[in-house]
């Protein structure tokens, strides 16, 4: 089968990456194109566009940018048709991607979306065009079918991809030795996997060195964006480390972490966490107007309560985050009771392998069921 997959950031190739390894143990003959990053490309994918020159958060930075998504929203549709896949198959990447979805669908490609768009968030009822253009929608969050029923539509929870990357976790043992860093003290920062966030998120992180003096800060790099987005990190004396997040949360005491994908990671290590979130005060005014779900980090969204602290715009400072962390850090209440909310997280979650459950309902769509060894 000829598959053309889309993904539109660091997170959304992983999974897409892991999605298509699965593809080829029950399709030999698959052949995969689309936009993506390296992951997916290391899983054989042509890629038509690499998802860094798509990498744009928030309504004001979409906007500065929009000449920049309509030519690659041109450029893919103008692929997709040349090519006509047997499926095309949208990971995440809201915005994009269903507008993709409604092209598709009306030049006669099927539709398959996995990591369902947080319609649930904001306008919901974008959920009725969500089931106009998709075929079959996998949804990753445990109250994201519920939510879909009360449009008529039955979708499939197929579990989240993060336990996959979890399983497959082996740890570095030499990391600390490497890094010189005392797991007792380790505190991790992770300010996001995009340029902007990370400017917005990192130097609020920078100011708190000087409140904690025994701690080893360590922040969680990623290598796919320019060096010098940490240099002021560097430069206040904080250690990065790149591409290692998994090794950074298995010895980590706390953390601090962006609001996103990495706020559920971190729950999963079982580490406790301050959730933080800043963005351009126009974005979050739009925002503030539009969002209809009582939090924003993952691990309070799937529990229905706040088990994680958030900390958002004008709430994230160097001492609202130091207040939280000074009752995080130490054995006490505040810490058990977030690591309790952790379990009640993971029994939401469920057991499911995300990319292997998905691989075999889009073949099975395609072709017949068809087990993966």
């Amino acid at each position: 089968m000829n598959y053309y997959i889309i993904a539109g950031e660091r997170s959304g190739d992983l999974h897409a990456s892991n999605l298509l390894h699965c593809l080829k143990q029950v399709d030999s003959k698959a052949e995969f194109r689309g936009m993506g990053g390296d992951y997916m490309e290391g899983e054989g994918c042509i890629l038509v566009a690499h998802y860094r020159e798509m990498a744009l958060m928030g309504f004001l930075e979409v906007l500065l940018h929009f000449r920049r998504v309509v030519k690659y929203l041109d450029k893919i549709k103008a692929d997709l048709l040349k090519h006509r896949p047997d499926a095309l198959i949208l990971v995440d990447f809201g915005g994009f991607n269903m507008k993709m979805a409604a092209f598709a669908s009306k030049n006669g490609i099927p539709v398959h979306y996995y990591i369902a768009p947080k319609v649930w968030a904001w306008n919901q009822n974008r959920a009725f065009k969500l089931k106009k253009y998709v075929d079959h929608l996998y949804c990753i969050l445990p109250f994201e079918p519920e939510f879909f029923k009360r449009f008529d539509w039955q979708v499939a929870y197929v579990g989240n991809p993060l336990l996959d990357e979890k399983r497959k976790f082996k740890p570095d043992p030499d990391f600390l030795q490497k890094h010189q860093i005392h797991a007792e003290k380790l505190v991790a920062l992770l300010p996001g996997s995009r340029k902007q966030e990370i400017r917005q998120m990192l130097q609020t992180m920078i100011a708190l060195k000087s409140e904690f003096k025994e701690v080893d800060w360590v922040v969680a790099g990623v290598k796919n964006l320019p060096g010098e987005v940490y240099d002021e990190a560097k430069a206040a004396g904080l250690k990065v480390v790149f591409d290692q997040t998994y090794d950074v949360l298995y010895h980590a005491r706390a953390a601090i972490v962006t609001s996103g994908t990495a706020t559920l990671e971190t729950a999963l290590f079982g580490v406790p966490q301050v959730v933080v979130y800043k963005t351009s005060g126009i974005t979050y005014a739009i925002a503030k107007r539009l969002v209809r779900v009582p939090f924003a980090s993952l691990v309070n969204l799937i529990t229905g309560k706040e088990v994680v602290k958030e900390l958002i715009q004008t709430d994230y400072s160097p001492a609202t985050v130091k207040r939280e962390l000074e009752v995080l850090l130490p054995d006490g209440l505040k810490r058990q009771a977030q690591l309790e909310g952790y379990g009640s997280v993971m029994e939401k979650i469920g057991t499911k392998k995300a990319s292997r459950e998905t691989a075999s309902l889009i073949y099975g769509s395609l072709l017949g069921p068809q087990k993966i060894n």
